[in-house]
């Protein structure tokens, strides 16, 4: 395989530090085996590519027409980012959908760490990659299961695991099932008045969260509240009492312009345009399987003319102060590593995205301590409720 500068490629703008880089040795795996397949660029599609580690060395190898698939808005800017560092071109971007995969012989998958977003692609390139595709799907052997061998199976008549080399592993699926009919994603679940549909990579699938769950209680946007704005003529969800010298948990202007900032499928966003049918609210997330959810989401629950849905990495797309209220359940997660990060990103978006005296209400696992960082970054912080693992808190915008 020719040389290629992989030491050049950036994350950016995702996290940047000295223990996370923009490759590994399954990066390396997949390029090596896609260059000594003899399959042709226009024949070949990458999914999950999370800097651009695979797509650019095979286009720096010669390969054009390559059609790459990433699910987070950080990884198609970082991809698109060190495209232009590097010089090069030869790819197209798309989403998980038959413009990905027709006609595709050759899969190239860095394995996602859920289970049903791994379905989700099996199906996929089953039911849309040519009759001969092969899916060659890598990961980090410590984070492989056998579990992941058998979803290959219910798309695929043959999955064999490659030796491992580097601390990675290759899986090469062949020889596509038929499909049915319907795609196995997105699925739906009712939670006491919400509806929440999700597709495979969104967190936490269907099901109500913990921390949104505690959340949604704080704000007294839970199911007993649902039901009863639900009924024609009823009130609207009571304001929490007021605490710490603060006017009450919502401030009380109407129409508020309300944000839910890394939405996943949607429950915040939608649980707030239910009890408050006069308020603006903007969802976005970073990952497209999370944006597609929500967007579901919003349709199952009637609110399509109360929510608005964006794909992009911490709300940059969005305009500086103009939000009243941001709801947050930060991740502390990067890929398969814990790492703080994220969260903090999503810090400093709500604080430029908030105009002064905005509130930004969030919950977090209690072990992570997040107040001193919330009162730095936005302002006064305080604390509205704590159970044994989440706490939840609301930090008010400082002039």
């Amino acid at each position: 395989m020719p040389e290629f500068p992989y030491a050049r490629l950036r994350r950016w703008p995702d996290v940047e530090a000295e223990n996370l880089q923009a490759h590994d040795a399954t990066d390396l795996l997949l390029a090596s085996r896609a260059l000594d397949s003899g399959i042709t660029g226009a024949e070949t599609a990458v999914i999950g590519d999370e800097y651009g580690a695979i797509t650019l060395p095979l286009v720096a190898s010669g390969l054009r027409g390559i059609r790459a698939h990433q699910d987070l808005a950080t990884g198609r800017r970082a991809l698109a980012r060190n495209a232009e560092e590097l010089g090069l071109d030869g790819f197209t971007t798309h989403e998980l959908d038959e413009t990905l995969l027709r006609g595709a012989r050759l899969v190239l998958l860095q394995l996602p760490k859920a289970l049903a977003e791994l379905e989700q692609i099996a199906d996929a390139v089953a039911r849309w990659a040519a009759p001969d595709a092969v899916l060659v799907a890598g990961g980090r052997v410590k984070h492989m299961t056998l579990a992941q061998n058998e979803v290959l199976r219910r798309s695929f008549g043959d999955v064999q695991p490659q030796r491992a080399e580097r601390k990675s592993r290759l899986l090469v699926a062949s020889q596509p099932l038929a499909v049915p009919a319907q795609p196995p994603f997105p699925v739906r679940a009712a939670h006491d008045g919400l509806a929440l549909v999700a597709h495979g990579g969104a967190f936490a699938g269907p099901r109500l969260d913990i921390g949104t769950r505690v959340l949604l209680e704080a704000l007294a946007l839970d199911g007993s509240q649902r039901r009863r704005t639900a009924r024609p003529g009823a009130a609207s969800p009571p304001e929490l009492p007021e605490n710490e010298g603060f006017s009450g948990a919502v401030n009380a202007q109407d129409p508020r312009r309300v944000l839910d900032l890394g939405c996943g499928t949607g429950a915040l966003a939608v649980s707030w345009a239910l009890a408050h049918p006069g308020d603006a609210v903007t969802a976005t997330d970073r990952s497209a399987a999370a944006v597609a959810s929500t967007r579901a989401t919003v349709a199952a629950n009637g609110v399509t003319d109360r929510v608005t849905v964006t794909h992009d990495d911490a709300g940059s797309d969005l305009s500086d102060g103009a939000f009243d209220v941001v709801l947050l359940n930060p991740p502390f997660h990067l890929g398969s590593s814990v790492h703080t990060g994220a969260a903090t990103r999503l810090f400093e978006a709500a604080a430029r995205l908030l105009r002064p005296g905005g509130e930004l209400f969030t919950v977090y696992n209690s072990g992570l301590a997040y107040r001193p960082e919330l009162t730095r970054l936005i302002g006064r912080t305080e604390q509205l409720r704590r159970t044994p693992k989440f706490t939840v808190t609301r930090s008010v915008r400082r002039p």
